[in-house]
Parts: C-alpha cells; sequence; structure tokens
C-alpha cells in the first residue's frame, strides 16, 4: 500500500535526520572536553526558568536519579562548569547555577548544536511534512 510506504519513509527520514544530529552532538560536545549528557546538563541548567535549579529538577530533565544527577553535578564542580549552593528559601536544599566558564562553555556549544539542527532542516521538514499528510 503506498500510504504505508509513504509512512516509513517518513518515519525513516525523521529518525535518520534525528541520528545524523544526535552524532553530530556527540562529536561536538567530545571536542570541547564533555560528555553529550553533559551538555545536556548545562543546557537544563541554563534554561531552567526562575532563578535556579535544584538538584531534584536536574535528575528530572535529564531522565536521572537523585543520586546520578549528583553525580553528573559532581563531575561538572570538578571541571568549574556549575555550582552549588544552599538555597536561601530552604537550606536543605541546593541550588544549581553555571559558573563563568560554564557560561562561555555552554554558548559556544549551544551555537555549534544549532547549527548541527539547522543542517538536518530539510530532512527533517521533509519527513514531518510527509507524515503530516499521511495523519490528518
Amino acid at each position: 500500500m503506498a500510504s504505508d510506504s509513504e509512512r516509513y519513509l517518513g518515519l525513516a527520514g525523521f529518525r535518520y535526520a534525528l541520528r545524523r544530529f544526535l552524532a553530530a552532538s556527540e562529536a561536538i560536545s567530545r571536542q570541547a572536553g564533555v560528555t553529550p549528557q553533559q551538555y545536556q546538563a548545562l543546557l537544563a541548567i541554563k534554561t531552567w526558568p526562575g532563578e535556579a535549579m535544584a538538584v531534584k529538577d536536574l535528575a528530572e530533565q535529564l531522565l536521572l536519579t537523585h543520586q546520578a544527577a549528583v553525580q553528573m553535578l559532581d563531575r561538572l564542580s570538578r571541571a568549574g562548569l556549575a555550582e552549588r549552593e544552599p538555597s536561601s528559601e530552604d537550606r536543605r536544599s541546593v541550588i544549581i547555577r553555571l559558573t563563568p566558564k560554564g557560561e562561555a562553555l555552554f554558548c559556544e556549544l549551544a551555537a555549534q548544536h544549532l547549527d548541527a539542527m539547522l543542517g538536518e532542516e530539510p530532512l527533517l521538514t521533509e519527513s514531518l511534512q510527509r507524515l503530516r499528510r499521511l495523519n490528518p
């Protein structure tokens, strides 16, 4: 059936574009000396709404356990990219912020990631348009 073939082409194209972006993201991150998950953590911290992010929020954003988020934060802190401070509202809570070094690295990586993502735009657009036509 032609619509099944079109649907599969749309799904395959979309997944191929995602895999290409993720491979580029991994290379970009590793060239900067961070893991892709550490870049994702920097992105989550930088874009968190409000004043600052708590460890539980980082865990939620990265789909990690609390302990894994603490370990991620430990690595970011040792690298000088993020810092912890006690919450002024609840001393039991820890607030996470990017350091100036973390901000600078994040900005550099975000620009490279945007370029890589936009490079996949034609295939993503074509694939999504094909899928949208088939799923009214």
